[in-house]
């Protein structure tokens, strides 16, 4: 019965499976409780064949007795398995063909009690090897409803995990003070968050599934951008623009328009965050509005110095007229002056004039370099004279630039002529050097105008685009402010490097035009 044991611990059934789940004191007192019940089965089948007599009328009972043997053998397949149930019909043959062997014959009439012992071993062999077979699938389905049961768990965790992602972001924004609009490939809305519902005046509800562009009675070219994304041209629109909502509110909003990609690749849509910059942009109009009046306050105080001077050298010409009587000479000399200073004042309103009413630039496509060219040529014979040569470093095969060509050889002979006329005013009589160079760096053509000069002291440098900030006592320092005037005109910037003795660079950046321009 030992190894009826052992072969419960090897191959336990659901049964015995469920008792080791219960902890292994119970187990085993289950399995101790097993092997006892099968061994009171059989001694007590084995007592009532040895307390009753083999005599003809007590044959039916001895029968009876030997198919009692096939309740423990069921019994202990039933609980142990093939194995058990084997070891089962041994312990029940040995006992029983003992008694038949000595009291009622295994052969000749009685070779049926042979049969039956095999019969033992028959019918424990087939009924525990189904038993095994159940045990098995039992202990496959457990497995598997295991595995189903941790899936479940993992699948119920990641649910969770989702759930609070989605309420975290939710919750982001939520608290975003900016517009969220998500959209669709079909550009239609999904999601919007509470702050765009505040700014445009409408509830999710109401937003979702309509097109952009029927949010607004006016988009400002919004809707543009977000086909230009969701069609692949761009990845990222950014458009600073006013809308108009129908509820009739304006809004100056600084748009951005971002491609939404799934983990794949494949495109979902785009995201559209509107920002609220009416305030922004109402102190800029007003900080502008206090420059402009700054600097008209400079202009005027300038023009009043500028007219000022020559008025009152001409007043006092005419007074030497007066006094002079008809010495001949000095009138020729005191209209001399009253001409130069004429002439000077003419210079100046020209000057006003060309600061105060700029023609707008004609723009057109133009090759910077081939501008370059025809400015060295108008310069060159001028920078000559003053002992400076004019060297290009172009880089070729630039993009060309959305420009006025005349206005751009403006800017470069007003900066050339500066340059030629800072390198005369130096102390040492070596020839200068003046160098006019292109390059393309981050979607802007450049133009950099460098020259060996005396360069521009450090307290001076910020005031170089300043009306009427002249280093020269003949100039009206208005030059460099209408080349700065005229880069902003064509959207670009213009920047100055310089330190006494060093020599100064004026780089101008224009937007290169794209292949599709």
């Amino acid at each position: 019965m030992s190894d009826i044991a052992d072969e419960r611990e090897a191959g336990p059934t659901l049964a015995a499976s469920a008792s080791a789940s219960q902890g292994p004191g119970r187990a085993r007192a289950r399995i101790v409780r097993d092997v006892l019940v099968i061994a009171g089965l059989l001694s007590a089948i084995t007592t009532l064949h040895l307390f009753t007599n083999t005599q003809a009328p007590n044959m039916v009972l001895h029968v009876l007795y030997r198919r009692l043997y096939y309740v423990p053998i069921l019994y202990g397949a039933f609980i142990f398995g093939k194995r058990g149930g084997l070891l089962t019909a041994v312990a029940a043959a040995v006992p029983f063909g003992a008694h038949a062997g000595m009291s009622l014959g295994l052969l000749g009439a009685q070779v049926d009690n042979l049969m039956e012992i095999v019969m033992f071993f028959i019918i424990a062999g087939l009924f525990g090897h189904l038993r095994d077979m159940e045990s098995r699938k039992t202990g496959a389905l457990v497995e598997v409803s295991t595995q189903l049961e941790n899936a479940y768990r993992k699948l119920e965790e990641r649910a969770i995990q989702l759930i609070n992602i989605q309420e975290y972001t939710q919750s982001i924004l939520r608290s975003i003070t900016s517009g969220v609009i998500t959209v669709g490939s079909d550009a239609s809305v999904t999601t919007a968050n509470p702050a765009a519902e505040r700014m445009l005046g409408m509830s999710e509800y109401d937003m979702v599934p309509r097109a952009v562009a029927s949010l607004f009675r006016d988009d400002g070219g919004l809707s543009g951008e977000v086909t230009r994304v969701l069609s692949g041209s761009s990845t990222r629109a950014l458009r600073e623009t006013t809308v108009e909502t129908h509820s009739g509110r304006t809004i100056h909003v600084q748009a951005t328009a971002s491609r939404m990609k799934a983990v794949g690749g494949r495109t979902l849509g785009c995201v559209v965050t509107l920002e609220d910059v009416s305030e922004v942009r109402s102190l800029t109009d007003q900080l502008i509005r206090a420059d402009r009046l700054a600097a008209m306050g400079e202009l005027t105080a300038g023009v009043a110095h500028e007219v000022r001077n020559p008025l009152g050298v001409i007043r006092a010409s005419v007074q030497l007229l007066e006094e002079s009587r008809v010495d001949p000479e000095r009138i020729r000399q005191a209209t001399d002056v009253i001409k130069q200073e004429i002439d000077r004042l003419d210079k100046v309103i020209k000057a006003l004039l060309d600061f105060g009413r700029p023609s707008s630039p004609t723009l057109a496509p133009v090759d910077v370099e081939e501008v370059v060219r025809d400015v060295v040529l108008f310069t060159e014979r001028f920078a000559k004279r003053a002992n400076v040569r004019i060297e290009s470093g172009l880089k070729g095969d630039l993009p060309r630039v959305r420009a006025d060509a005349d206005q751009l050889k403006q800017v470069l002979l007003n900066l050339v002529s500066n340059a030629v006329q800072a390198m005369e005013d130096r102390a040492d009589d070596r020839p200068g050097a003046i160098t006019i160079a292109s390059n393309l760096v981050g979607g802007y053509v450049t133009l950099s105008v460098a020259d060996d000069g005396p360069g521009i002291p450090l307290e001076a440098l910020s005031k170089v685009f300043d009306p009427f900030y002249s280093t020269r006592a003949d100039g009206t320092g208005l030059g460099l402010t209408i080349v700065h005037r005229i880069v902003d005109d064509h959207h670009g910037h213009i920047e100055v490097e310089s330190g006494e003795d060093s020599g100064t660079r004026f780089t101008i950046s224009l937007p290169a035009m794209d292949a599709e321009e």
